[in-house]
């Protein structure tokens, strides 16, 4: 087939995006096309942060990141910074705004800043977008590649980069259906795929359950089942009427179910009193005297979780501090520090921000992000093995990843192995 386009990027999301116009900028006279299934673009993008974008945090590196080793992610990261990512946005003339949690946001507010900027940059470089076109086939023809659309449109392309996300809110348009194109060409996935960034079920009738609405401060912590603490996090913790959510359970989210792959019996505990230790806490109600125990957690804790966790002790928040027993101090103690939460499950990827696992990095050359197993592919974004936690950094690796596919798939196969070699000269 006669290559129409000198690069086709599927997949028109952020790192989609990137990738095209990253490409058009260093080959300008080069066709690009950028195909994607979705009658309207970007519907990712729009719905993230709430709507506003979180368009990258203030600190990333390769530790708020799991999936492929730190070393590996930080290769990728350290070629486009959190600084090119403010100013590749202010050249687009969108002014970002950094708030106290270290958030980046567009100055206005809305999500669709971020979409039209992307979009009318890639047309200003001359990037042709095409959609609706879902591509079902992607196979090796002479000159390069052969797509096919789900309508049966083909299309001849010298160089692919696939950039059609994860499995994670399959509604907007990632469906997974990249990780079969990937397969198809020679790639593998890792052999676990699950939700990341996503909302923690608990049974019916737990008492977290009845505290829906309620936010706050608190530590989760997953152990194994023999109690070996695996990570802690602490952040915003938010109940609801199906189990857990916020922030600090969303990153939590990926660290459980991972670990429950090999340790059925893994468990996640919560510390409400992020704060306090067990021995302080004891203190401070040995110390209350003929003050109340509800009195004193209404002052460190909202109103209605003290209540239930005084109904969790079994003990009456009316109780003054020097009628507390011991073993009802200590059941106390345990409920405000040592709370098992019994997840049985997660909301799955309809809820989802992001998808665990991917193809492994080990199958890309890091400096390129190209394909080592089939020459003229590339992939970056979520495709890859590589998940961040809420806050802008799965952002900050859509716009490093894509940034780094795109200005690399014009190295010839001479420049391609003289990078791949000297790569694996530094990894000895």
């Amino acid at each position: 087939m006669t290559a129409e386009a000198d690069l086709a990027v599927v997949g028109a999301g952020a790192a989609g995006l990137m990738a095209a116009i990253s490409a058009a900028r260093a080959g300008r006279s080069r066709r690009i096309v950028v195909l994607d299934g979705a009658r309207r673009l970007g519907a990712k993008i729009l719905v993230s942060g709430g709507g506003r974008c979180n368009v990258t945090h203030a600190e990333v590196d390769e530790t708020a990141f799991a999936g492929s080793t730190p070393a590996a992610i930080r290769k990728v990261l350290r070629r486009f910074s959190v600084t090119d990512t403010i100013t590749f946005f202010a050249d687009l003339g969108v002014e970002l705004e950094t708030e106290d949690t270290g958030k980046l946001f567009p100055v206005t507010g809305r999500a669709r800043t971020v979409l039209d900027a992307l979009l009318g940059a890639a047309r200003t470089a001359g990037v042709d977008l095409r959609h609706p076109w879902r591509v079902t086939d992607v196979g090796r023809a002479s000159g390069g590649f052969a797509l096919t659309s789900a309508a049966g449109q083909t299309l001849g392309a010298a160089r692919v980069i696939l950039a059609t996300g994860g499995q994670s809110l399959p509604k907007t348009g990632s469906d997974g259906g990249g990780y079969a194109l990937a397969r198809a060409l020679g790639h593998s996935l890792t052999p676990r795929l699950f939700p990341g960034l996503v909302p923690l079920l608990l049974p019916e009738g737990h008492f977290v359950r009845g505290l829906s609405g309620l936010s706050l401060r608190a530590t989760l912590e997953v152990r194994s089942a023999s109690g070996a603490k695996r990570i802690a996090l602490t952040g915003s913790l938010l109940c609801t009427h199906f189990g857990i959510s916020g922030p600090v359970a969303l990153d939590v989210s990926r660290y459980l179910l991972d670990a429950r792959f090999d340790d059925p019996g893994a468990r996640l505990v919560v510390r409400w009193l992020p704060d306090h230790a067990p021995e302080s806490l004891e203190r401070s109600l040995l110390a209350l005297g003929g003050g109340t125990v509800g009195g004193f957690l209404q002052g460190v804790m909202p109103e209605r979780l003290s209540r239930a966790l005084c109904a969790e002790a079994g003990v009456d928040p009316a109780t003054p501090g020097h009628r507390l027993p011991r073993p009802a101090r200590r059941r106390l103690i345990a409920a405000a520090l040592e709370t098992t939460l019994p997840v049985t499950g997660d909301r799955g990827y309809a809820f989802a921000e992001v998808t665990a696992g991917g193809v492994p990095l080990r199958e890309l050359h890091l400096d390129t992000l190209r394909s080592r197993v089939c020459p003229g592919l590339s992939l970056c974004g979520e495709m890859c093995d590589v998940d961040g936690r809420i806050g802008g950094f799965n952002f900050q690796w859509a716009w490093a990843s894509g940034y780094v596919a795109g200005v690399s798939a014009w190295r010839d196969a001479r420049e391609q192995a003289h990078a791949a070699a000297d790569e694996d000269a530094r990894s000895r």
